[in-house]
């Protein structure tokens, strides 16, 4: 029960979900929305712009009817008149034109913004697919189309139908008058008409937009099991990042391990911690820890320590706080200044002693630790073993 729970598609979408629908071009779209913004300009171009497309589109008329009997013997003239009249025409509408141009390309961002997506423009070869061609048409969204069409249609008719009837005088007496007067009329009831038909679809508007929203959203909607798998693939795969951590720490402890043949000196607990210590006059302002470790690390740093002729001193206070207070590759504290100072002058007359020979000095004893530093750290957190 809970398995088939897991698997309906109950929950909201995720923003991530949102995003990767909107790279794909699945956006809220609203074709109804577009057309009435369409309809809605050219009504009005057409209001704010009749007078002058009635002058100018008169003058083009009269130009094509007028005749002259020299160009219907003379092809180029014929040809270049009718170039200019097209010119002439295309001029005229021009204004109009680019207004709906900018409309058709502003009204998408009224609802879902404006987006171009590659992945849309890729072929989809399932929908040749005559079984779900049939699936789509009796779908629950092919119907509410249907259904939105109809009304529509019923909406749009029954507008006009009670503008005849209101206007049904007007229209009877306009073959009553003058020519021109009549024109003008009939240009004036047109309009009329078309405005009120756009208007009407204000209502088509109220009821799509909120529909298409709502479509959109539950077509998007996850499953439980989605989110825990979108949630797994953010956040990673625990298993994954476990390794990943496992291998850097690895790479980590290698560089660090290489470190080790170039230390001064090794303090040691002394099997339980080993912290190799280095310090250069250029470039440091106090000594560095370049290596530390516990139990098995702290094992292998002391190996590698006595291969290549590191001193190693059994300093178990001092090895301890430069395991729970100094980082890796980090100086140490002032604190404990006075001790490694110490520590060092032995390793370098140990090394002296080593090239010119004589005898081993001993080696230094009840180091100045500060009461407290050998213990862990105040929240008593082992330090992690080094990171990338």
């Amino acid at each position: 029960m809970s398995d088939d729970s897991d698997q309906e598609k109950t929950e909201a979408a995720t923003p991530r979900r949102l995003e990767k629908a909107r790279e794909e071009g699945q956006i809220a779209r609203s074709r109804e929305l577009t057309t009435f913004m369409l309809l809605l300009a050219g009504v009005g171009g057409l209001w704010g712009m009749g007078g002058v497309l009635y002058d100018q589109l008169g003058r083009v008329m009269e130009q094509a009817l007028h005749f002259e009997r020299s160009q219907a013997y003379d092809t180029a003239r014929m040809l270049s008149h009718f170039l200019f009249l097209g010119q002439t025409t295309l001029f005229s509408l021009l204004p109009l034109l680019l207004l709906m141009l900018v409309v058709a390309l502003a009204a998408p961002m009224m609802l879902g913004g404006w987006m171009l997506s590659a992945k849309s423009l890729q072929p989809q070869f399932s929908r040749l697919n005559p079984l779900k061609g049939l699936k789509r048409v009796f779908s629950s969204q092919a119907l509410a189309e249907l259904a939105k069409a109809i009304a529509k249609s019923i909406l749009v008719g029954s507008v006009a139908v009670f503008f005849l009837k209101a206007h049904i005088g007007e229209l009877l007496g306009l073959a009553e008058m003058p020519l021109q007067q009549a024109l003008a009329q009939a240009m004036r009831l047109a309009a009329m008409a078309c405005g009120l038909i756009v208007l009407a679809l204000v209502l088509v508007i109220l009821l799509d937009v909120p529909y298409q929203l709502f479509s959109h959203a539950k077509k998007l909607r996850m499953s439980k099991e989605d989110m825990r798998q979108e949630h797994k693939e953010s956040e990673g795969d625990p298993h994954v990042k476990g390794r990943i951590r496992s291998q850097q720490q690895a790479v980590a402890r290698r560089r660090m391990m290489a470190k080790v043949p170039t230390a001064d000196v090794i303090v040691t607990n002394p099997t339980h911690y080993a912290v190799a210590l280095s310090y250069q006059e250029q470039g440091m302002a106090a000594p560095r820890v370049v290596a530390k470790g516990a139990d098995a690390v702290a094992a292998r740093i002391r190996a590698l320590g006595d291969e290549h002729g590191v001193p190693l001193l059994e300093a178990a206070p001092l090895a301890r706080a430069l395991y729970y207070h100094v980082d890796l590759d980090r100086e140490i504290p002032a604190e404990l200044y006075t001790a490694v100072a110490e520590v060092l002058a032995w390793a370098y007359r140990l090394k002296r002693v080593g090239e010119e020979g004589g005898a081993a000095p001993e080696p230094p004893h009840d180091l100045p630790v500060p009461a407290g530093m050998d213990q862990r750290t105040p929240r008593g957190k082992q330090p992690e073993e080094p990171q990338t």
